[in-house]
C-alpha cells in the first residue's frame, strides 16, 4: 500500500457563541444532525423508542425512490388503487376503489399531504402486498444499523410494536436525503392533484416550515393522540441539517422548536470543505487493465465540521492506495483517506476511481509489452 500525506490549514472565525440550553424542551427526544458528516450537533433522549407517525413515510419514500433508481418502477407508471389502499383512515388523498394515478402524483401526494392512502397504493404496487413491504422496510432498517426501529405498517398509523426513535429517525433522513430527487416533492408548499377533473384535489404541506422558514426542503410531520406532534425537518443553508422533535404537545409548539433547534446549527456551526468528490487525487497503475493509470478521486466530499467559535484549526490527511487490479467500477473501494487534527485520525474516507476500469485481454496486454519495449 502506498501513503501520501497532505497539510492544510482552515481558518475558523470568532463569532459569538449561542449555547445549545435544552432545545426542544417540551419534545420528550430531540436530535439535530450535520448529514455531509453525519455529526450530532444536539441530542436529547435521542433513542428512546416511540411512535414516529407519519414519520414512518420517510421509509416508505426512501424504499419509493431506491425502486425507481433500480428502474423497478418509474414516475409515469399508471397505479390502479385497491379496495385497502382507498379504505385507509387518517390524512388521505381521497383515492378511490379503482382509481388510476401515477407513481408520480402518488408520491406527490405522500410527500406533500402525507396521504396513507397513497403509500399503500405505492407499497402494494411495489411489493404485491403491504406486509412485504413492511418486510422490506425493516430489512432496510437492519441494513441502516438502525436498532430502535420497528416496522408494521407503511404509513405510521398506531400499531402495537411499531416504534422508531429520533436518532433512527435522522438516519433515514440522511439516507433520503442522497435522493436529491425527494426534495423537489417535499419542499412544495401547495399544488394539485387531478387538476382538469371534478376531483380536483388541493395538497397543503403539512409542514408550514418549508414556508415560513427559509432554507426548509423537507422532510416528513407526523401526529397520533399517541405519538403527540412530530417532525423531522431538513434545511439547506450552506450546509444540510436535519432536525428531529418527537412528542412535541402541539403543531405550534413543534414547528417554533424546530426554528430554533435550526437557528441554532446555522448560527454556530460552519462546514469546511476538504476535497471534494470530483477532487483528483492522482494517478496509480492497475494491472491487467485496458487503461495503465486510474484516475483516483473520493467516494464522497470530505468535509468536516466546527464551531464558529473554535481557533484556527490545522488539519491533514493522508491518502493510503491499495494495490490496483483490473477490472474496476466507479464507486468500488481502491483505498482510504484518513482526515487528521493536530496529528489525530478524527476521519476516515473511502476512495474510488474516476470511470469504470475495464481488463484487457491477452492481445491489448501484449502490445502494450511491446510498445513499452520499443519506448526502452
Amino acid at each position: 500500500m502506498k501513503k501520501i500525506i497532505f497539510i492544510l490549514i482552515i481558518s475558523i472565525l470568532f463569532i459569538s457563541p449561542i449555547k445549545a440550553l435544552d432545545l426542544g424542551s417540551n419534545a420528550k427526544s430531540v436530535i439535530l444532525i450535520e448529514t455531509s458528516t453525519g455529526d450530532i450537533l444536539y441530542e436529547k433522549n435521542s433513542h428512546e423508542k416511540l411512535p414516529p407517525a407519519s414519520m414512518t413515510k420517510m421509509m416508505s419514500m426512501l424504499l419509493i425512490l431506491e425502486n425507481i433508481d433500480k428502474g423497478i418502477i418509474k414516475w409515469d407508471d399508471v397505479v390502479t388503487v385497491s379496495a385497502n389502499a382507498s379504505g385507509m383512515g387518517g390524512s388521505q388523498i381521497l383515492l378511490e376503489t379503482g382509481e388510476e394515478m401515477t407513481v408520480e402524483d402518488l408520491f406527490k401526494g405522500i410527500a406533500i399531504a402525507s396521504g396513507n392512502d397513497a403509500v399503500v397504493a405505492l407499497a402494494e404496487y411495489i411489493a404485491g402486498t403491504v406486509d412485504e413491504f413492511v418486510n422490506m422496510m425493516n430489512e432496510k432498517a437492519k441494513e441502516l444499523n438502525l436498532a430502535d426501529t420497528y416496522f408494521k405498517n407503511p404509513h405510521g398509523l398506531n400499531d402495537t410494536n411499531h416504534y422508531s426513535s429520533a436518532y433512527d429517525m435522522a438516519m433515514i433522513a440522511k439516507e433520503l436525503s442522497k435522493h436529491e430527487k425527494v426534495f423537489e416533492y417535499t419542499s412544495i408548499y401547495e399544488d394539485y392533484l387531478r387538476e382538469g377533473t371534478s376531483k380536483k384535489l388541493w395538497l397543503v404541506n403539512t409542514n408550514k416550515l418549508v414556508r415560513f422558514y427559509k432554507g426548509v426542503d423537507g422532510l416528513k410531520t407526523g401526529y397520533t393522540e399517541e405519538a403527540g406532534y412530530c417532525l423531522t425537518a431538513s434545511a439547506n443553508k450552506g450546509f444540510r441539517v436535519i432536525a428531529v422533535v418527537m412528542g412535541e404537545p402541539s403543531s405550534e409548539l413543534r414547528n417554533k422548536e424546530v426554528s430554533e433547534i435550526l437557528d441554532y446549527a446555522y448560527a454556530t456551526y460552519k462546514l469546511n470543505t476538504i476535497l471534494k468528490k470530483d477532487d483528483t487525487l492522482g494517478k496509480e497503475e492497475v494491472a491487467l487493465s485496458k487503461k495503465k493509470y486510474a484516475t483516483l478521486v473520493p467516494i464522497e466530499d470530505i468535509t468536516v465540521l466546527n464551531k464558529k467559535i473554535d481557533d484556527d484549526k490545522n488539519y491533514s490527511y493522508s491518502i493510503t492506495v491499495d494495490k490496483l487490479k483490473a477490472p474496476i467500477k466507479k464507486g468500488d473501494k481502491v483505498g482510504y483517506i484518513d482526515v487528521l487534527e493536530n496529528g489525530n485520525i478524527i476521519k476516515t474516507f473511502d476512495i474510488t476511481v474516476k470511470e469504470d476500469i475495464k481488463k484487457a485481454n491477452i492481445i491489448e496486454l501484449y502490445i502494450r509489452y511491446l510498445k513499452e519495449l520499443i519506448t526502452i
